[in-house]
């Protein structure tokens, strides 16, 4: 289990968030996991997490397709500020979805804890790797041969995220970590 200094190593100090006890108490999800907010917190994450922003709310609120889930994080489009995505977690199960802009929920971990330990597997590869930390992408920048050794980091990253959460893996529409990495580079 990825542990808070585990991610403030790579993330940096100042960019995990953990929840406030106060603020996860009412939520209906397995207590187990909300000690995991409580104590772990939540990275920014490079390409997928801008800010950290749990609700205090004790019924869900963000809205999506599986219905309300609790808001644990948002990224918003630098190029249009109403394309907000999010990450969320369902009540009762812990299921940790990623919520497209429209509403669609695409499943992302099977629970709070393996979520993190994927977030932490996938920062702290990206932010070390030279082919993969570019702010703006690397497919602007690279030439064939780096594509290519970028192309196999990337597959050696999803077998690694695979061992984490097999479940992340059991599909393409509709889960984040295969599409993600895919179009990586295209």
């Amino acid at each position: 289990m990825a542990t808070y200094g585990q991610l403030t190593e790579w993330a940096g100090l100042g960019h995990v968030t953990r929840a406030g006890r106060n603020v996860v108490t009412g939520w209906r999800i397995p207590g187990f996991m909300k000690a995991q907010l409580v104590e772990v917190g939540i990275p920014v994450a490079p390409r997928l997490i801008e800010r950290v922003v749990m609700q205090s709310e004790a019924e869900p609120a963000l809205l999506a397709s599986r219905g309300p889930l609790y808001r644990l994080t948002e990224q918003a489009d630098p190029d249009d500020q109403d394309e907000r995505s999010s990450f969320g977690v369902e009540p009762e199960t812990g299921t940790v979805y990623f919520v497209t802009p429209v509403g669609e929920a695409w499943f992302a971990n099977s629970g709070v804890g393996v979520w993190l330990d994927v977030l932490h597997c996938y920062g702290s590869r990206v932010t070390a790797s030279e082919l993969l930390s570019e702010p703006d992408g690397p497919e602007e920048y690279l030439p064939e041969a780096e594509e290519e050794l970028a192309f196999a980091e990337l597959n050696r990253l999803a077998e690694e995220l695979k061992e984490i959460d097999p479940a992340a893996f059991n599909g393409y529409e509709g889960f984040l970590w295969p599409g993600l990495l895919d179009r990586w580079l295209y």
